[in-house]
Order: C-alpha cells, then structure tokens, then sequence
C-alpha cells in the first residue's frame, strides 16, 4: 500500500492498488470476479429449454388453428344453407350452383371451394350423393360441404378421405365433421 499525502500535509492510508492487465483491463483475481457473459453450458441448456417448450406449445397451437378453421367452416356451411332457402323460398326451387347465389367461388379456410349438389331439382345419380356408412344419401335437397383439410374426398363418409370434410347432413339437421357423424 502506498501512502498518500492529505492535503493539509498529513499522511493517510492509501487505497490498495489495483491489480491491471497488459492494456490496463482488470484481471479477475478469482473464479467468478469480474465475469461478464455466459458459459457455453448455459447457453446450451437455456436453448435446450427453449426446444423443448416449443415442442410442446407448436402442436397444441396447430390443433387450435385447425380447430378453430373447422368452426369458421361450419359457420359458413350454415350461412350458405341460409342462403339457399331464401333462394328456394324466393323462387320455388333450389340454385342450380353457388353462383345463382352470388357465391361463386366461395373459399373455406383451407383455400378449397365449396362443393354444393342440387338433388331435389337436378336429380344427378347415385353415385354422385354423399352417403352415411350405410350407403344411404344423407340429404334429399342438396349436398353442401367443404373437402377438408387435406384437399380430397369420397362420396362415402367411411372413405379415409372423407373424414375431415365438413358435410351438411340430414336435409340440414347436421352440419359438422364427417368423423363426428
């Protein structure tokens, strides 16, 4: 320790002196001291962490979406059907396809068209109709439906690609999930 002079000429006790570096930069004296920063450990651990909670949240997220896209959907199949009946209640027959409607082109949440089947009118053939895991028709008006998530379907709801269309069933007593049905 060095010994500094008070200014009125009497001597004090000096502050301990600083051990510096080579550019003047403290060196740490002990393990831990002046540390600034994380260890490659730690780092490697936060992210481990991180990976795992978006592990878990990404999935559950996606379900929500698709979750969510299914009641938007359903939502607009029963718009349409309301639709239709004013038009069927306005000129005593049901819309040959959606355009009559002004809905030409109607989009579902996966980017799919809607797929709408005059039957009361247009009398197509059987094999064109939508069917329960009987094999019988599930409506004697019209079949309106999205295609789902994946894009493709079958006429038959026990067809794999069926599945996830949102069908209107039962003349209208039913619109949902074909799994659900």
């Amino acid at each position: 320790m060095r010994r500094q002079a008070d200014p009125k000429g009497a001597a004090t006790r000096a502050e301990p002196r600083r051990r510096t570096g080579a550019w003047g930069s403290v060196r740490p004296g002990r393990a831990g001291a002046g540390r600034a920063g994380f260890t490659l450990i730690e780092l490697m651990v936060a992210v481990a962490i991180v990976a795992l909670l978006a592990s878990i949240a990404i999935p559950s997220y996606a379900e929500f979406v698709y979750k969510a896209q299914v009641a938007r959907t359903i939502s607009e199949v029963q718009a349409l059907q309301s639709e239709i009946t004013g038009f069927y209640y306005g000129t005593d027959r049901y819309p040959n396809d959606l355009t009559e409607i002004g809905r030409a082109g109607f989009l579902d949440p996966w980017g799919n068209p809607y797929v709408y089947t005059n039957i009361a009118d247009l009398k197509p053939a059987k094999g064109k109709l939508r069917k329960d895991r009987n094999l019988v028709p599930v409506n004697a008006d019209y079949d309106l439906y999205s295609i789902g998530r994946d894009g493709t379907s079958s006429n038959p709801f026990t067809a794999a690609s069926a599945q996830d269309d949102v069908v209107r069933a039962n003349s209208g007593g039913y619109v949902g999930l074909v799994k659900n049905y």
